[in-house]
Formats: structure tokens, sequence, C-alpha cells
């Protein structure tokens, strides 16, 4: 086991996960799509996870993308899918650290770093977007939503992109973002005396 390999794996799941707290079915479907051309390093043969690099995959996680980038942008329907995008953001997340980090680690390892760092990074992010969509949805009545969606659909994009091209500086904007979440997250909870 090379522990820079597992640091390397560790920062691109985390970049990943946070990219599925945007839109939870882009991240995997550009992993499936890096895995299947060789561009992301991992084995994945003889494993639970081997199905992820083989061109069903890429085409059932395509057709998901497609329908959740379209569904987002109908206003009301889009809050209707962050009950189900929540706890499957989750899911996403642990999942692809889990396959980042395939064969570098000890099954125990990766599967706690996946649960905990990359399953926690995912959801504290689709928690942010929830309440994001909430405001906008209550201020503007859901006409505003579509711009939101579109910030999110960047936000993932740029963010899957960039953990799979450069991990380290992915996993420094997501502890940054995180922060930044946990910081917002406090303020409301912990109220300043002025």
């Amino acid at each position: 086991m090379n522990e820079f390999d597992v640091l390397i794996g560790l920062c691109m799941g985390l970049g990943l996960a946070a990219a599925s707290g945007f839109r939870v079915f882009l991240p995997p479907f550009l992993l499936s799509i890096a895995v299947r051309a060789d561009t992301v390093q991992v084995d994945l043969a003889n494993t639970s996870l081997e199905y992820f690099d083989s061109n069903v995959a890429v085409i059932v996680l395509g057709v998901a993308t497609l329908a959740e980038l379209s569904a987002y942008y109908v206003p009301w329907v889009d809050n209707l899918l962050d009950t189900i995008a929540s706890p499957a953001a989750v899911v996403a997340g642990t999942g692809m650290t889990a396959i980042v980090l395939e064969g570098n680690t000890d099954p125990v390892i990766q599967w706690s770093l996946s649960i905990i760092a990359g399953g926690g990074v995912s959801a504290a992010v689709q928690s942010a977007t929830v309440v994001t969509r909430g405001i906008s949805t209550t201020l503007t009545a859901g006409i505003a939503n579509p711009v939101v969606s579109t910030g999110e659909n960047i936000a993932s994009v740029i963010l899957a992109l960039l953990a799979m091209v450069l991990p380290i500086l992915a996993a420094l904007l997501v502890a940054v973002l995180v922060g930044m979440i946990v910081l917002k997250a406090t303020e409301k909870v912990v109220p300043s005396s002025s």
C-alpha cells in the first residue's frame, strides 16, 4: 500500500463526493467515463465494484444524468427531487470514494474513509443545496430556481473534473467549501451577541 496513492485517491474521492452533493448522477457518470477510458487508473476487475467499468454503467449513468439535469429546471419538481437526492448523494459520495480507493487500501480503511469522509462531504454539500433551493423557492416562488440549478450544474462539473485532474487542489477547494457551510450553519445556530 503506497501512502501517496491513498492520499491522492482520498483527495479525488472527496472532490467527487462534494460534486455529487450538487448533482447525484453527474460525477459518477464522468468518473465512469474516465475509468472506462483509462484516464483514472483503478483496477476494479474481480471486485464488487467492477460493474462501474462497463459500457452499461456509462449508458445508465448518462441517461440518469440527463434526466436529473432536466428535472432540476422544473420549479417545485426540483424541491421534490431534493428529498430523493439527499440520501442518494451520500450513497454516490461513498461509492465514488470507495471506487478510487479500490486496490490501494485495506477494505476496512477503504470503506471507513468512504463512508465517513465521502458520505459526510456529499451530505454537507447536498444539505447546503437544499437550503439554498428552499430560500430561492420561498423568496421567488421557484422562479429563480433554474438559476440555482445552473450554478449547481456548473459547480458539479468543475469539481468532478478538477477532482480527476488535480485531486489535491479539489480536496483543498472542498475543505474551503465545507468550512463555509459549517460556518454558515453555526451562525444560524449560535446568533452573534451584539
